[in-house]
This record gives C-alpha cells, structure tokens and sequence, in this order.
C-alpha cells in the first residue's frame, strides 16, 4: 500500500460560497516524472474509494504503467483521506459539512499538480465512476491542459435514472436510527449493510447473477457475495463521508458554473483532448446510451463499450482479468496516440 502525502490548501473557497478551513488534499505518486513533466497521469478516486482501493491497476503490464507514466491519485474530499466530514471537526462537525462539487475536487487538484508538483500538462486524466465524471470536468475546466481523456463508466452530468438510484441509496442509509439532525451519531451498521445489499443489485448486472458469476471470485452462494463482498465494504467506512459524496455525484455537471451556465453542449464542446468513452455495455446506471448522446458534442471523442456482464464494475475490474485486459489494450492504444 503506498504511502499518502498531504497537500495544504488552506482556507479553501468552495463553489457555494462557504469555506473549508484549513482544507488538506491527500495524494499519492507512482513512477518518475520525466525531465519535460510530460508523463502525468492523473487518476481521481471513485464513490467510496481511497487511493489504496484503485491503485491495483498501477504496475508493470497493468492499465497503467508507472516505468512509463507519473501517475497521481488525488483522493477527493469527503472520503476519508482529504478533508472530510469525519475528519474535518470545528464548524463543520456534526452535521454542518458543506455541499462539495466536482469543480471543488478539480480546483483543489490543479493547485496539487501546477503548485504543489510543478506540473501544468497531463497526458491523460484516468477515471472510474465517480473518477470518471472528475475526468469529463478537467478536460472542460482546464481544456489547454489535458491531452487525453479516458473514461469509464461516467457521464458529464449525472443523469436523472442515477439520481433516483443515489437517493434511493442515500434514504436507505439515512433510515437507520443512528441519523438524526442530518448526521449519523453513531455507526449505522443497519443503515450500512441494507446499502451494501441495494448496492449489490445495481452495481452488477442481470446476467452476473444468472450466471452464477460470483463463483469464480471466490463466493459460495449470492448472499456471501452479498454480504461478505457489499456490506462488508460499506461497514469499512463512515456514514458522513458516504453521504457527502453522493451529493456530489447527484450534483455532477460539467456546466453547473459561472463558466457554461448551464450549456452542457457548449461545455462538452469545449474538451480538446482526445477522448475515449468506455462505458459498460450493461451498466444499470450510467449507461452507453448517456455517453453516445455525448459523443457528437466532444470534438475528438470516440465511443467504445466494455463487453461485459459485470454491469457498473467492468470499468474497475479487479477481479475481472478479461475486461481488465480489454481496458489495457484500448488505453495503451489512446496513449499511444
């Protein structure tokens, strides 16, 4: 597990016009930054995620390859590592964190990589869910910047379906009685398990279960998937946190600034780097359909779906060796462009 650093930002300003004081971003490097600073991959956390959670695809032969690259994980606020409800204490404790928005995330990061690390290109932002809809704002915000963007099960604004899946799983959570007064008290292992039970069912698809797919993956039956594999997970992390971030992937568009307002065309429109979209053919929530309707509006975007069962996790597939080998070729391919 590679160590974090921490980046200090501060009295940080946030879009909605409150402040976090002294706001600390975590992150973590692998590789060596070339002479030219011309090697940087940046790879944004996913929902729930720490850096130590996605870096298994960061190694020799891997998607991405640290002898070749400097990659840069920013952990984004709320999950634990950066400021976050669990960790900030002061005036935002017990219930009082402000709304976060991706365009925070991606301010905060472009200060690490231009003040902290001394980079002002990156050869490609890198992005899973969550990630991935961090990737579609870099390449709008900070378009001269990014060469290549690849993303992965994401949209640039988060679509209505997903939104009543994130407030179905955040009214799950908050049925739990250790919610009161907009925070949880205590940990709410009731209100984490029943989310880790919804989430099982959206985040792999139909076929998975039919197939019995679990099996290869080490489970005896779909309750231990469930319970060992989704509730398990969830009972690793705080309440607050997780709620925090699903407000701010309810909230995701890459227009929702003083910059677009409002105009995802003229948003998407604006992203200069070569883009490629891979959603997974049968994701429940983010959907293929989503990024096609993308597609036309980015100048240099190509549309190309994961063939998978695996539903939301082929964009992630740590377990998964053959989607894992079809997310390699296709990003070795956009790098090499």
């Amino acid at each position: 597990m590679t160590e974090a650093k921490t980046f200090a930002l501060g009295d940080f300003v946030l879009q909605g016009g409150m402040t976090l004081r002294g706001a600390q971003l975590s992150y973590t490097t692998y590789g060596t930054l070339s002479p030219d600073r011309d090697n940087v991959i940046l790879y944004p956390t996913s929902y729930s995620a720490q850096h130590h959670d996605i870096e298994w695809l960061i190694g020799p032969g891997r998607v991405l390859d640290p002898s070749r690259w400097f990659i840069v994980i920013p952990n984004q606020f709320a999950n634990g590592l950066s400021t976050s409800p669990s960790n900030v204490g002061g005036a935002y404790d017990r219930g009082r964190w402000p709304d976060v928005t991706y365009l925070d995330n991606i301010r905060a990061q472009h200060r690490l990589l231009t003040e902290g690390l001394g980079i002002d290109r990156l050869a490609m932002v890198y992005g899973w869910s969550m990630g991935g809809q961090q990737a579609y704002h870099w390449g709008a915000l900070y378009p001269e910047m990014v060469e290549r963007l690849c993303i992965l099960c994401g949209s640039a604004r988060t679509a209505p379906h997903n939104q009543v899946f994130i407030q179905g799983v955040r009214a799950t959570l908050t049925a739990d009685a250790a919610f009161r007064d907009g925070w949880f008290h205590e940990t709410p292992v009731r209100g984490l398990r029943a989310m880790g039970r919804v989430y099982a069912g959206w985040a792999l698809s139909q076929t998975f279960y039919r197939e019995e797919l679990w099996r290869g993956i080490g489970f005896a039956s779909v309750e231990d998937f469930v319970v060992s594999g989704w509730e398990g997970n969830f009972l690793r992390r705080n309440a607050n946190d997780l709620l925090a971030q699903l407000w701010t992937w309810e909230h995701g568009d890459i227009s929702a600034n003083d910059r677009y307002r409002g105009d995802l065309r003229r948003a998407l429109g604006s992203i200069r780097a070569k883009t490629l979209l891979m959603p997974g053919d049968a994701d429940l929530y983010f959907q293929v359909a989503d990024n096609a309707r993308e597609v036309p509006h980015i100048p240099f975007a190509r549309l190309k779906p994961i063939p998978s069962a695996w539903g939301h996790r082929a964009g992630n597939p740590a377990q998964n060796p053959e989607d894992e080998r079809f997310i390699a070729k296709a990003v070795a391919e956009l790098l090499a462009t």
